[in-house]
């Protein structure tokens, strides 16, 4: 079971939202979500860089 976490530093680019939250071990875990209909893109990285780097470059499957 995953616990609720807390999401601070939220940013939008384009259709993704990037946060940071503490990890179960306590360290910073920064998550990149698609917020698009039906998309599903989500995915976690341990730096910041790396998830604003993924959300400048997803593009959504085409339905």
């Amino acid at each position: 079971m995953t616990a609720k976490r807390r999401f601070r530093s939220i940013v939008r680019i384009g259709p993704v939202q990037v946060g940071t939250s503490h990890s179960d071990r306590g360290r910073n875990q920064h998550t990149a979500a698609c917020t698009a209909p039906g998309c599903g893109f989500s995915t976690d990285y341990d730096s910041r860089a790396a998830a604003e780097l993924a959300a400048r470059t997803h593009h959504c499957p085409v339905r």
